[in-house]
């Protein structure tokens, strides 16, 4: 009774708290991202906005260098609508860019740094950018793949030495306060950014977000952490991304708060910084977790000040060794896509659940899971043509109504094709429309949700579903294994497709005992038929593992230079895997 009273009691203030900290955001509002943090100026001018390096700037200095931006915006004709982009690392300068163009009314794009050529190209193709704002950092990069680009963004650079065209531009602009009549007639439905997907499956689309759905998430988080004016945020993931440049920039700036930002993550550095910069909070992607805790010991890990994290992804067979290594005391894991309706927090740390909706708000947050077939990768209709929705603890896709109330609308992306695919009609009545979030979870009897995996990552083995957590989770707690990308390669003459595990490990892992290990927590058909060993993990910059290319590389030892091995049946042992015995697998002459 006691732990129920706990459970609810949390989840109803934390949620309470959340909604009265965006009370004032509707969809037909005057407000803006632009005017709240203008309302946090005049209240903490003081206050310590950014902590970078060794610097550290006010609000009040942020505001006028947001200012500066947009003066100079302004004189080069960019008004409300007009898009800009925005292509540099994390420092200061980055953050006073999107501020100063959302003074005027513009849309920023927030391109992914590590783009290169064709994908670099596409993004600011798609968005349609009359401007492009580059650190110099990354200045040839751009150049090298701006050809193809028509029409030809102006391109503005800005090097941190203040030799950059723009840095002289913006030198003799004004840094008082920017009059907000130069947005006039804009609303918080209206959009705010494009944040592009990332493209592990194609080229990279760009994802509509107004500024309802920016300070949704921007308060969202700052409700669930509770965040007051001394808090202060660590952030070491990319601002090109919501969960960097939203969520954890919300968190800081709708309190008061500072940012204590870092150009890139480093494992070595981390909790020297935690120990530096004294942070309350930082934001997780639950690789840079796992990265951490493979980490030799730091005298700082747990010498710091955190209260709380928050992110995605931490898996449950490292999250309750994360959270007593390094004295965290509360986690914060959370759902949602950047583009979609579909969103939700664990407030109360339940470890291994991304959210809970309670059964008495099942009306009000309206998400669902309806059974999905693996196979042709859409959910199951009944007789009469509708989904059926599954059962506590059955795996299935899950998905949030659209209507046009604040925060369940579903804003799409630039391209009108792109967002009809990820709706759904006629779902449990006829006419209804639903955010397909693409990702297989399960709910269990108290309303916690829990991730099972991405549509598409599951796959058909003899003749069951394989999901590739579930495979991972295993792998991961094997002394020696210190990453687990887990996919299914095709074979000539079966059906579905075959387990492959690519491994990064150390010295403690030992081949010989692992299908014994594997045997005692994964079922037959979900052990790893082939073993790939990487020198290192490939992934984006968001921290997410490449998958596509590995699938397509297959498991033929003439193609892959990496150390491969297969599970031979007879032996039931892992035995390296040679052009011969390849050749043996295709033909069939071995039978997996």
């Amino acid at each position: 009774m006691f732990n129920a009273i706990r459970r609810e009691t949390i989840y109803i203030s934390s949620l309470a708290r959340t909604f009265y900290r965006m009370r004032h955001v509707k969809p037909d509002s005057a407000e803006t991202i632009a005017d709240v943090m203008e309302a946090v100026v005049r209240t903490h001018p003081e206050n310590i906005a950014i902590c970078f390096q060794d610097r550290t700037i006010t609000y009040r200095e942020m505001d006028g260098w947001a200012a500066r931006y947009a003066r100079w915006g302004q004189a080069q004709g960019i008004g409300k609508g007009d898009v800009v982009a925005l292509l540099m690392e994390n420092r200061p300068e980055y953050l006073f860019a999107w501020l100063g163009l959302l003074k005027l009314g513009a849309i920023v794009a927030l391109i992914n740094t590590n783009l290169r050529g064709q994908p670099l190209a596409h993004c600011v193709t798609i968005a349609g950018a009359k401007h492009i704002v580059v650190g110099a950092e990354l200045a040839d990069v751009y150049r090298e793949s701006a050809e193809p680009i028509l029409p030809a963004p102006a391109l503005w650079i800005t090097d941190e030495n203040g030799g950059g065209n723009l840095d002289i531009a913006l030198a003799t602009a004004s840094s008082e306060p920017f009059d907000p009549k130069a947005r006039e007639g804009l609303l918080c439905k209206d959009k705010a950014f494009y944040i592009f997907t990332s493209g592990t499956t194609g080229l990279p689309k760009a994802a509509n977000i107004s500024h309802l759905r920016g300070l949704f998430m921007m308060y969202g988080f700052a409700g669930g952490l509770n965040a007051q004016p001394s808090d202060r945020m660590y952030n070491v993931l990319p601002l090109y991304h919501s969960s960097g440049g939203i969520c954890a920039v919300g968190v800081a700036f709708t309190a008061g708060g500072s940012l204590v930002l870092r150009r890139k993550f480093s494992v070595h550095e981390f909790w020297d910084d935690c120990y530096r910069y004294t942070p309350t909070f930082f934001q997780y992607i639950g690789e840079l977790c796992r990265y951490l805790l493979n980490a030799p010991p730091n005298s700082h890990e747990r010498q710091h000040h955190l209260r709380a994290i928050t992110g995605n992804g931490l898996r449950p067979e490292i999250w309750p060794h994360f959270q007593e290594r390094f004295a965290i005391p509360k986690i914060v894991e959370f759902y949602g896509a950047t583009e979609g309706n579909v969103s939700m927090l664990n407030y109360d740390g339940k470890v291994g659940a991304v959210g809970r909706i309670p059964h008495y708000l099942r009306n009000v947050l309206t998400t669902r899971i309806v059974r999905f077939d693996i196979e042709h990768e859409m959910p199951v209709r009944d007789a009469e043509g509708f989904c059926i929705e599954c059962m506590p603890n059955e795996a299935g896709e899950a998905i949030g109504q659209i209507t046009h109330e604040p925060g369940k609308d579903f804003e799409g992306y630039t391209k009108a094709a792109d967002t009809q695919k990820k709706i759904l009609h006629d779902v449990f009545e006829t006419g209804d429309s639903w955010f397909r979030t693409g990702d297989l979870m399960k709910q269990d009897e108290l309303g916690y949700f829990y991730f099972v995996d991405r549509i598409g990552d599951t796959f058909r083995w003899k003749g069951e579903n394989v999901a590739t957590s579930e495979v991972s989770e295993a792998l991961g707690v094997i002394p020696g294994v210190l990453e687990a990308n887990i996919y299914g390669v095709s074979v000539p003459g079966m059906d579905g497709r075959a387990g492959m595990a690519a491994l990064v490990v150390d010295g403690d892992f030992k081949l010989d005992a692992l299908s014994q290990e594997l045997a005692g927590s994964l079922p037959a058909y979900a052990r790893p038929v082939f073993l790939r060993l990487l020198p290192q993990m490939e992934i984006t910059g968001t921290f997410k593992q490449r998958k596509v290319e590995l699938v397509k590389e297959g498991f033929d030892p003439a193609t892959i230079g990496d150390p491969l091995y297969w599970l031979n049946p007879a032996t039931y042992k892992y035995e390296h895997l040679d052009g011969a015995r390849y050749a043996d697998i295709v033909s069939g002459r071995v039978k997996l």
